[in-house]
């Protein structure tokens, strides 16, 4: 790629960020048209349905929040342990739990914010390391905090590298969030300004994800290097009007392994940075 094409894609994407609220005379969203809302959550994909506890208080949570401000980071290294569906569940209910629903059916309120409280984010996991919990691929309900088992024919280890761009040491996780975008639940509402506070609602997602694995005491590293044709094709997911997007491994982690963390920086010292 040449010089300038490489300076037009930069300033694309610099435009992008500035000019996402930039205003069209005459131009009017589907809400201000008062067309029909679309729905606040996926349905099922099918009729297997695992129902998740939510006894948090078991849970041998740290409540320090200066603690758990001050320690979280991202992990790229976990240990064989196994992560709990307990654990899960918290995770889960952290990231993209509903806490109540606005008027009739016109928004969910969640543990999470969200511009216009759009929410238009559905999670998928793949499931490697997990007691109580068969290894597959699977997509959380919401509204019921449940998670539905999907069809899997994919090696799980190789499809969380290939997804993740050759990212291997991924696959050695208890479990990978996959989010995927519906991009209408916020386009209907923001139209063609939608897109960027979308990105901003994914870093809101992620960060409640991370202090949710600093406070249970496991470990996770949010991944933009995400191939969605590969993730879309294993979640059956058609690719445009959804389509995933971002990612993020959760699993065990150990105090003992922070060398093995930090060569995932040695070329910062190799490079002198």
């Amino acid at each position: 790629m040449d010089e300038k094409t490489i300076q037009e894609k930069i300033q694309n994407g610099r435009n992008f960020i500035r000019a996402f609220n930039e205003e069209y005379d005459g131009y009017e969203t589907d809400q201000e048209l008062k067309k029909p809302q679309p729905p606040l959550v996926k349905e099922p994909m099918g009729t297997e349905m695992i129902s998740l506890p939510m006894n948090f208080e078991d849970l041998n949570l740290e409540n320090d929040f200066l603690k758990i401000i001050g320690t979280r980071k991202s992990h790229r290294v976990y240990t064989p342990e196994k992560m709990n569906l307990l654990q899960l569940s918290f995770l889960l209910w952290s990231a993209q739990g509903i806490r109540e629903i606005r008027g009739k059916a016109y928004a969910t309120l969640r543990t999470v914010p969200s511009g216009g409280a759009r929410h238009p984010f559905e999670c998928y996991l793949a499931v490697l390391n997990m007691e109580d919990l068969e290894s597959g691929l699977y997509h959380y309900l919401p509204m019921k905090h449940a998670l539905e088992k999907l069809p899997c024919d994919v090696d799980l280890k190789q499809f969380i590298s290939d997804s993740l761009c050759g990212q291997a040491w991924a696959a050695k996780a208890g479990a990978v969030f996959y989010f995927s975008a519906v991009f209408y639940r916020a386009e209907w509402r923001y139209g063609i300004y939608a897109h960027a506070p979308m990105l901003m609602d994914a870093g809101h997602v992620t960060e409640n994800l991370y202090l949710a694995c600093t406070a249970a005491g496991l470990g996770g590293c949010a991944i933009a290097a995400v191939d969605s044709d590969v993730s879309d094709q294993a979640f059956r997911l058609d690719g445009k009007e959804e389509a995933v997007f971002y990612a993020m491994p959760v699993g065990s982690v150990s105090a003992a392994d922070e060398k093995a963390e930090q060569d995932f920086y040695a070329f910062v010292k190799e490079q002198g940075l």
